[in-house]
């Protein structure tokens, strides 16, 4: 059986659920969690945070993309290079 770890904590569920999605394009299944009490009180997630949560398996993976800076990430840079061309 497989287990997971929270990889990291966001203060708003927003920024883990764009992180979430990252994941989910390449690959690795990951999910938010938040004490907001079921969604009855949102604004105890504004106090609690969310969690980025992955499988014990994908968490190394993940932690690296995650880190891994902006430019570095596939079609990056040619979308940088279009943005200056005005394209």
């Amino acid at each position: 059986m497989t287990g997971t770890v929270v990889l990291r904590r966001y203060s708003y569920r927003h920024e883990a659920e764009v992180a979430r999605s990252f994941l989910d394009g390449h690959g690795i299944g990951a999910w938010v969690t938040s004490d907001d009490c079921g969604s009855v009180d949102p604004a105890l997630g504004l106090v609690r945070g969310a969690c980025l949560v992955v499988a014990d398996e994908d968490a190394a993976r993940a932690d690296e993309l995650l880190e891994a800076p902006p430019e570095a990430s596939p079609g990056a840079a040619d979308d940088v290079d279009r943005r200056a061309d005005g394209a």
